[in-house]
């Protein structure tokens, strides 16, 4: 995600990286096995997978895990960091995640022959965040309840959200990279990488500041106040897009990027014919959005207050993933007005007969299989199974279908309930495959 809403970022240091010889020696026995992994040609094998399903050619369902309880995970020390240098623990954590999620729950995953080093870049966000009380049920968990403090209340709160102002500290980059490439030399290569794909989500933000139960009535009560808060919160987008188009910012996401609330971006259709390799441009890339608010708004009104102010935005994008957790199977033809739109999330709440009746062939379903049978008090792989197979054999084999497992909150601290889930996933797939 490019913004978290919770709190503002401060911009990078350009400080000198120091890290101590067991540092090092920790990073590279690391890398050495992510590089081994790299090398498999079941990696290029998984990729053309991909493609397929995202040009509507699929050969059977992809499966992907992504935002996983981290904190509940660890089994044997596999998790555990050893590094004491702060710069290598982050690299450390990634590594090991990497290394882990190969071991036990890899789905359809890809992973890079390569290792990333992302652009130091800043954006002084929308001039606002959130005004929030938390309530944990667990200290090590970063997923909390949140009761939002409202702070746009009258017309003129909306001049609180500024417009972003972008900075790339290239000093800081350089430092970066060159510690990767002294640590990783003659393991892997390195790669600056910029801004891949963009969170474009202006509903996840309003309601943080105005309140859940505020906006929705204020759809009906002040509609043009709703118009001009999304309006400028697009506004402030299309500004901060401009700034990295304008300092060449812009990364390539058609492979192994997540897409919107989905898997992967692979795709034979991007970066396109009009592409130069040393400039990438938003009509290279995915650009997506959802109203997760807007679970019970009529497909009239999310129209009018959400998607409609997203076409300027996703008009920019070469491809469109649209939705998270709202229900969109009663929404489906307001999305085909969407241009370029190529994915459709299709969340635990949708009907999936109607979904799957109105999607067809003529777009990927996202499918979210639900994260609650990892929660209950005891595992049920039996059916785990049955959810699974029971929405595959609704599409008769006839739809372009991703099962992404994703916002696991917990798996009650026995992380082999997620790794039986990846296995069943992926036997249910290629069962579809050999239909």
């Amino acid at each position: 995600m490019l913004h978290d809403p919770s709190h503002y970022s401060p911009p990078p240091i350009a400080e000198p990286i120091h890290l101590s010889q067991p540092d090092i020696d920790i990073l590279r026995a690391l890398a050495s096995e992510v590089a081994a992994i790299a090398a498999l040609p079941v990696h290029r094998e998984k990729a053309e997978l991909w493609r397929r399903l995202n040009d509507l050619d699929s050969v059977r369902p992809m499966v992907w895990i992504n935002e996983v309880c981290w904190n509940e995970m660890n089994v044997d020390d596999e998790l555990t960091p050893r590094t004491e240098h702060p710069w290598a623990r982050d690299q450390e954590r990634e590594l090991r995640r990497t290394l882990y999620q190969w071991r036990h729950l890899p789905g359809d995953m890809v992973v890079d022959d390569f290792l990333s080093c992302p652009l130091a870049i800043h954006s002084t966000d929308f001039g606002i965040v959130e005004d929030v009380d938390v309530v944990r049920t667990d200290a090590t968990n970063d997923i909390v309840s949140r009761h939002f403090n409202i702070q746009i209340k009258e017309p003129d709160d909306i001049e609180k959200i500024k417009m972003p102002k972008v900075t790339h500290n290239e000093a800081a980059t350089e430092i970066r990279y060159q510690a990767m490439c002294d640590v990783y030399r003659g393991i892997m290569p390195v790669r600056k990488v910029g801004q891949t794909h963009i969170w474009f989500t202006p509903w996840d933000y309003l309601i943080r500041w105005w309140g859940v139960q505020e906006a929705m009535e204020d759809l009906i009560l002040r509609p043009d106040m709703v118009r001009a808060a999304v309006d400028r919160m697009v506004d402030a987008w299309m500004v901060e897009l401009d700034q990295f188009v304008a300092q060449n910012l812009l990364s390539l996401d058609c492979n192994n990027t997540r897409v919107g609330s989905g898997g992967y971006g692979y795709t034979g259709q991007l970066p396109g014919t009009d592409f130069d390799p040393g400039r990438v441009k938003p009509h290279n890339m995915w650009g997506c959005s959802n109203a997760q608010a807007f679970s019970e708004v009529s497909p009239e009104m999310h129209w009018e207050f959400a998607v409609a102010h997203d076409l300027r935005w996703l008009r920019r994008w070469g491809m469109v993933y649209y939705g998270c957790c709202e229900p969109l199977d009663g929404k489906l033809d307001l999305l085909r007005r969407v241009p370029n739109l190529r994915k459709i999330s299709v969340s635990p709440w949708c009907r999936p007969e109607r979904a799957i009746d109105g999607i067809g062939r003529d777009y990927v379903i996202s499918h979210k299989p639900s994260p609650a049978i990892l929660a209950e008090s005891s595992w049920d792989a039996v059916q785990a199974r049955r959810n699974i197979r029971g929405f595959l054999d609704r599409t008769e084999g006839n739809c372009h279908v991703e099962l992404i497992m994703k916002d696991i909150s917990t798996v009650r601290y026995d992380p082999r309930r997620l790794w039986s889930w990846a296995a069943i996933a992926m036997e249910e797939a290629e069962r579809m495959a050999a239909r």
